[in-house]
């Protein structure tokens, strides 16, 4: 029995969706209606496509079976991308023993937001996304494939990645991750060593040392940001082979739940079964905010969801999240929220252990139409070998109830989200990794433009009172919603100094947030006049997460609005002018692509 509160928002997601969900199923009717039959293609055409197919020219010549799209995402710049290298190599073999075939069928980029943070890449990051999809909307437009795999794991890349596959939802399709690096330094001494180097008492070499000690080999990053809520997602989606997210890269394990993962495409395939687009629907989204809230995910996600759940014609909202927060049980402590990362957070029970409490409470549906399994039951399960033979089993009780707990005596009572509204306007407010008795920060404000201003003030001694950091055009029209995470040691300095201390932005913060209270996404966004660009310092600001407020006292209603800036070149930050101009609001998605399309 589903509890009734999801049920109801679940309801009004369906409702308020209904003229977009219809155009969208209209759509992918029409185009599986198409079919990909490639004996009707040009034989030119078919020339082009089997060319350099080598050993699989015959099957592909003859129609033997399906032909599988790969989508890669590979770099070897991002470790966690890195495992991918041999990948279509090993999933063409794959193919072959299913009788179908595997190509690949075109490469997204994917850019490291640890790399750029707090550099001027970061300011092409979000709109990476959309380019994401536009280029697997490119890899799959050659109509000649039957099903799809999509490699990718990090940030931006997978919501673009789902996007993009969504518009081509006929098609079958399961995402293939390569798994987490092993554990390296502890996360409380990587951000020891952080606020020493904020503070100035620690090297520069000294903290490279720290941060290398973490980010260390292939693999995803282990803190549970936004890679590794993407992981999360995917299994809440039923977009996975069960319990695939967290299993490392190499094992034996990995390689025959990516051995399952193109043996059920082929099977979806040849069934024309589970098209994509019928698998993502109003409850595998809800879903997959469902799951955010209750493993305390990253906040990204409160602008991915809404950006691939309209690619799929849905439409949920800040409010929706807010509500089925209200009654989602936090079950799940992973740092930056917890003191273990994502490999203890694996070996205590991981996505099995999570599926299978919020199924038994009814507090996720259960009749999501899974690409990975026949059903979600499944997903409340581990992986394991026997005798090398891939299988499932109960992954019995948390292994450790400091990372994991059931959903009847939970860490919260409620999710990890929350929305704060007033007359400054809406904003995201993390609460699961932020104590209780900082809930509730009033204070005057100190404004600022830039992150970098924010240091310099901060190193000059001029933010040590209780005070709320406001730091405006930073949103998607403005410069591309960068993340902010440079913010984070400073101002948990000051916290650390006993002061209240808030931050309030229209820009992001990495999933990697953590303990200082922020209101982040601030929707409208200050570029054109939003109420952040009416602030000035020394305003009296409150940001209240009990009550849902992000307000000021001040009078904004005489204020001229600040200046809105020039925008900044250099960093090919002018290629995106165009999305700058035409992207739309954060609580949306901060989509240019699907504004632009009408979606």
């Amino acid at each position: 029995m589903t509890h009734p509160t999801i049920t109801t928002v679940t309801q009004r997601i369906i409702e308020r969706s209904k003229p977009t969900r219809e155009a969208y199923l209209a759509l992918i009717e029409r185009e599986g209606g198409k079919a990909q039959d490639r004996t009707m293609v040009s034989c030119s055409n078919l020339a082009h496509a089997f060319a350099g197919a080598e050993q699989d020219q015959e099957a592909l010549k003859t129609n033997a079976g399906p032909n599988i799209a790969v989508v890669s995402a590979y770099n070897d710049m991002l470790s966690a991308h890195a495992p991918y290298y041999r990948y279509p190599e090993r999933l063409k073999v794959y193919a072959r023993e299913a009788g179908a075939t595997a190509q690949v069928a075109g490469g997204t980029p994917a850019m490291c937001d640890g790399v750029t943070q707090g550099e001027a890449g970061m300011e092409l990051s979000l709109f990476s996304r959309d380019t994401i999809a536009q280029a697997t909307g490119i890899a799959l437009s050659h109509a000649m494939y039957d099903g799809m795999v999509l490699l990718g794991i990090c940030d931006k890349i997978v919501p673009g990645l789902l996007m993009g596959a969504l518009r081509f939802g006929h098609l079958p399709a399961l995402f293939v991750p390569s798994g987490p690096m092993p554990s390296g330094v502890s996360n409380k001494e990587k951000q020891r060593v952080r606020q020493l180097y904020a503070e100035g008492k620690a090297s520069r070499a000294e903290l490279l040392d720290s941060e290398l000690g973490s980010y260390h080999s292939p693999g995803t990053c282990t803190f549970f940001g936004t890679a590794n809520s993407n992981q999360m997602m995917m299994e809440m989606m039923g977009l996975h082979i069960p319990g695939a997210a967290f299993v490392r890269p190499g094992s034996k394990l990995r390689q025959q739940l990516d051995r399952a993962a193109i043996h059920r495409v082929t099977e979806l395939a040849r069934a024309k079964a589970r098209p994509l687009g019928h698998c993502v629907d109003e409850k595998a989204v809800v879903n997959a905010a469902i799951g955010l809230l209750a493993t305390g995910g990253s906040t990204n996600h409160a602008i991915h969801i809404p950006a691939f759940a309209r690619a799929a014609g849905v439409v949920i909202d800040w409010s929706d999240l807010a509500e089925l927060s209200s009654v989602v049980p936090l079950v799940a402590r992973v740092y930056p929220n917890g003191s273990g990362d994502v490999n203890h957070f694996h070996e205590a029970g991981g996505m099995g252990y999570v599926i299978r409490e919020l199924l038994s409470a009814g507090l996720a549906h259960a009749d999501v139409l899974a690409s990975g399994a026949d059903d979600m039951a499944t997903y409340g399960e581990e992986p394991w070998l026997d005798d090398e033979t891939l299988a499932w089993r109960d992954p019995g009780p948390s292994g450790d109830t400091e990372m994991l707990r059931p959903a009847t005596e939970p860490f919260l009572p409620d999710g990890g989200m929350r929305l704060v509204a007033g007359n400054l306007g809406r904003a995201c407010f993390k609460s699961s990794a932020v104590d209780p008795s900082r809930y509730t920060i009033e204070a005057p404000c100190r404004v600022f433009q830039t992150q970098s201003a924010v240091a310099e003030a901060f190193k000059a001694g001029e933010l040590d009172r209780d005070v709320v950091v406001v730091v405006r055009f930073q949103g998607p029209r403005a410069n591309g919603m960068p993340e902010l995470h440079k913010l984070t040691p400073p101002l948990g300095v000051l916290q650390d100094r006993g002061y209240k201390v808030a931050l309030v932005t229209d820009g992001r913060m990495s999933g990697a947030s953590g303990k200082v209270p922020s209101a982040i996404h601030c929707s409208p966004e200050a570029l054109g006049g939003g109420p952040l660009s009416l602030l000035r310092d020394g305003d009296v600001v409150k940001v209240c997460a009990v009550t849902g407020e992000l307000s000021t006292t001040a009078d904004l209603s005489t204020r001229t609005p600040a200046p809105d800036p020039e925008p900044e070149d250099g960093t090919g930050r002018e290629l995106f002018a165009m999305y700058r101009l035409l992207a739309d609001e954060a609580e949306k998605g901060a989509s240019p692509m699907l504004a632009a399309a009408g979606l």
